[in-house]
């Protein structure tokens, strides 16, 4: 494994990797990014503005309003009431909300190399399971982008589990929904470092996710594909 970048190692006891979970946004998706900048071009409201209403509401109540929606604790429509609610006096008016999900979506596009290796990964023999930040009401949409339930044995959602990541309880969540899965034979792949970070802290490999070219050469450096003809184990 020599040439790796610190966000790929092992247990450093060379446990083999038997099982890969990848987040969903932003690594079998386009960036993130990319949509949050088209909702701020449709709608006229600024990144920060948005940031600063979040942490306004979260000074306020306690909890980071966008976390709570993650957990599932408030629904989409919620969200945004509340959103509305703190933007109005920074703006002069209450901005239009309502179609922030289909924006996002627009600008939302698979990230094919990445499902392609995800497919490889899976014939070669790999257990696969998907952890992801998202959304209740958004399950539909995202499960459509791509094939999930061919690729994927397991998908533990923050909305429906109650729990997000960086929380350690979410990972401990996927292990043993894995069937009691050693962490020390799991590799991590998500484009949020403290995630990894996360991941690392309770035994598990992490790649952290920057561009297609990094990450798919560091998975294929700490799994052993294989020729496709192994047997799931």
């Amino acid at each position: 494994m020599s040439g790796l970048s610190d966000s790929a190692r092992s247990d450093g006891g060379g446990a083999e990797i038997t099982t890969v979970i990848s987040d969903f946004g932003g690594v079998l998706t386009t960036p993130l990014v990319s949509s949050f900048a088209a909702v701020q071009d449709d709608t006229g409201i600024p990144m920060e503005e948005l940031g600063r209403a979040m942490r306004a509401i979260a000074d306020r109540e306690g909890e980071h309003p966008l976390y709570e929606l993650e957990k599932g604790r408030i629904s989409e429509p919620d969200f945004l009431d509340k959103i509305g609610d703190a933007l109005e006096p920074a703006l002069g008016h209450r901005p239009e909300m309502h179609r922030f999900r289909e924006i996002y979506f627009e600008a939302l596009q698979p990230n094919e190399p990445m499902i392609e290796l995800m497919r490889e990964l899976k014939a070669s023999g790999l257990r696969m399971a998907m952890l992801t930040n998202n959304v209740r009401e958004w399950e539909p949409l995202w499960r459509g982008m791509l094939p999930v339930d061919e690729i994927f044995e397991l998908v533990v959602d923050s909305a429906f589990v109650g729990m997000r990541k960086p929380d350690p309880e979410i990972y401990e969540l996927t292990l043993e929904r894995l069937g009691g899965t050693a962490a020390e034979r799991c590799l991590f792949v998500d484009d949020i470092e403290v995630n990894c970070d996360a991941a690392r802290e309770l035994g598990l490999s992490a790649v952290h996710y920057r561009h297609n070219d990094q990450a798919i050469s560091e998975i294929r450096g700490l799994v052993d594909l294989g020729d496709g003809s192994a047997e799931p184990r």
